[in-house]
């Protein structure tokens, strides 16, 4: 899953990021309001973490553009701030903020707010099954027939991608925004290297990631997909 922090502190904004991508998350970091207003146009997330008190253009003016751009409308949005005003927790969720964290905050509880979110806006359930697959979206853990599954980081991003959209196929060019933040040095081509890296550890698993010809790819049960 592909988030966008918006922070302004550049220490608190690195301490988050971090402990987002241990956990398996790609996070784009923005420290200027109308800076993200312009990412949000042209990136694809899957979820964004909003500062208030911004240079260049406000968070809530931020919020209101989100809520009334058709690519963004459906975006979840957590704003984490340090107004903690019961005026401005109001203000933000009747904007249409989905979730509202003051500051100071846990890590721990930040990112389960986070999981608990993308789950929603997904309606997954905690733990997504694909025949004998189960992926557990609060450890970030994959099993087969309950045996613990080894993947990288953008393996299991890529993974995660596809079962977000389980039975419909998924673009390379969505993946890649899925996948790489946009200050890795990477080009969509290299989706395929991950591709085949995950389809090497799912051999046999019953479970198989195939090619639709001019659609992308589809995770599905091994039978159940299209070369």
């Amino acid at each position: 899953m592909r988030l966008l922090l918006v922070e302004d502190h550049a220490e608190l904004a690195v301490w988050v990021a971090k402990s987002l991508r241990q956990s398996g998350f790609v996070v784009d970091v923005i420290d200027r309001g109308d800076h993200a207003a312009t990412a949000l146009l042209t990136q694809g997330y899957d979820l964004a973490i909003l500062d208030l008190s911004l240079p260049g253009m406000d968070g809530l003016e931020i919020l209101q553009r989100i809520r009334h751009q058709e690519r963004t409308a459906q975006l979840p949005v957590l704003i984490l701030t340090a107004r903690g005003t019961a005026e401005d927790r109001v203000r933000g969720l009747n904007l249409g903020a989905d979730d509202y964290l003051p500051k100071p905050f846990e890590l721990s509880e930040l990112e389960a707010r986070v999981r608990a979110l993308l789950r929603r806006s997904h309606q997954q359930a905690p733990v997504v099954r694909l025949g004998p697959l189960a992926f557990d979206t609060t450890t970030r853990m994959v099993a087969v027939n309950e045996r613990p599954l080894a993947l990288t980081k953008r393996e299991l991003a890529v993974l995660e991608a596809l079962l977000a959209r389980k039975g419909k196929p998924v673009t390379r060019d969505a993946l890649f925004e899925k996948v790489f933040g946009f200050d890795d040095d990477a080009q969509p081509e290299s989706i395929e290297l991950y591709i085949h890296r995950l389809r090497k550890k799912l051999d046999g698993t019953g479970v198989a990631v195939t090619t639709l010809r001019g659609l992308g790819y589809l995770v599905s049960e091994e039978g159940a997909g299209a070369a």
